[in-house]
């Protein structure tokens, strides 16, 4: 998948960074989930949504993340999410977290799961057709 890249820009607050005022290394994960999640909205679709009328949820399975250089407390970054694949329960996301240059990128592994269950459940059709054009 080629699709393009989908960009969101977050603000670094004082709650963000640890004591330097560096961001603390688990929060770009939470920068990217939003991203992820903004990602979806922008495609149509509320998550919300998708729990109380599909019974589904997307959960992370893996994680790989690359830390390059710091943000910082007031920093404007830009967090991008790209589908790199989709199979019938799970996606692959590219993402990266840059400021005005490179400072992580990460691949993330989604699985679709019933929202009650938490076993893999199929992405719906109308879903997959969105995300792969």
């Amino acid at each position: 998948m080629t699709a393009e890249a989908f960009n969101w820009q977050v603000r670094v607050y004082w709650e963000d960074t640890d004591a330097g005022g560096v961001v603390y290394y688990a929060n770009y994960l939470k920068f990217m989930e939003r991203a992820r999640s903004e990602w979806l909205r922008a495609l149509g679709f509320d998550q919300n949504q998708l729990w109380n009328e599909r019974g589904i949820v997307f959960v992370v399975r893996q994680a790989t993340i690359e830390y390059l250089k710091p943000a910082r407390y007031d920093d404007l970054l830009s967090v991008s999410a790209r589908l790199k694949q989709a199979s019938r329960a799970s996606l692959v996301m590219s993402q990266t977290i840059e400021r005005d240059e490179l400072l992580g990128t990460a691949e993330v592994t989604l699985v679709c799961v019933n929202a009650q269950s938490f076993k893999p459940a199929r992405i719906p059709d109308e879903m997959l057709q969105v995300f792969i054009g």
